[in-house]
């Protein structure tokens, strides 16, 4: 097995657990400074400029999205007090927001450590992916999630599966049906996958609040993450409601 598999297996892994809703800021922050560490490589081989504009994070995020552990409805209303309908779906947005959140304020926290240490070009632009990959992964999470409890989860090899979740999210739409997926290809096709590059490049773009000098960014990055992401279950919450 290769050590650039190993490395993917391994963002794969982190990613998975930030995408968790029970984390205390503690490990939160632990875990995304793994994820900082381990994608530095990636971001040295591309270049910042590549890391910045979106063109590698676009490839890590569709290469993390099929490993988000998606929940079924049993689950769901089990670890959510029974909840059902659009009680179960705000208490999922709220869960997504507060981790999104934690996210933004843990960032904040290695920002305001590294404002301590010399200067570096690269540390900048590897932080950003870091959180960037970390968010977007919480919200694919409430995407399918959202999903489920409405009813509409494709069905379909993972890798469909996930392609259609990241192009509900890049589009803030939900999918059409559970049955007649499109292949891999169509759903993430020139237009989809130049729609999905400007979502991730504009929630890079938000998470540089945290790069604020102290603890300011902390503070910054928490509050727009939860806005944001509050933001996103709430359009799909009203796409996927049945009429």
């Amino acid at each position: 097995m290769s050590g650039e598999l190993v490395r993917r297996e391994e963002v794969a892994e982190v990613v998975g657990r930030l995408s968790e809703g029970d984390l205390d800021r503690g490990e939160r922050g632990r875990l995304l400074a793994r994820l900082t560490s381990l994608l530095a490589g990636g971001v040295r081989t591309a270049g910042a400029r590549a890391a910045v504009t979106g063109t590698w994070l676009t490839g890590v995020v569709t290469e993390v999205a099929p490993h988000v552990a998606v929940r079924d409805l049993p689950t769901l209303r089990q670890h959510h007090g029974g909840r059902t309908g659009d009680e179960l779906a705000e208490e999922l947005v709220r869960t997504a927001s507060l981790a999104t959140a934690g996210v933004g304020a843990a960032g904040g926290a290695l920002a305001a450590l590294q404002h301590a240490a010399p200067p570096s070009l690269l540390a900048a632009p590897v932080q950003l992916a870091a959180e960037t990959v970390a968010v977007v992964a919480i919200e694919l999470k409430l995407v399918a999630e959202l999903h489920v409890v409405y009813g509409r989860a494709p069905i379909g090899p993972a890798g469909q599966v996930a392609a259609g979740y990241l192009s509900s999210w890049a589009a803030k739409r939900g999918i059409d049906g559970p049955e007649g997926m499109p292949g891999l290809g169509v759903v993430l096709g020139a237009a989809a996958r130049a729609q999905l590059r400007r979502r991730v490049v504009r929630r890079m773009g938000r998470n540089m609040s945290t790069l604020a000098p102290f603890l300011a960014g902390a503070a910054a990055g928490a509050e727009l993450n939860r806005r944001e992401t509050r933001s996103l279950g709430q359009a799909l919450k009203g796409e996927l409601r049945p009429r």
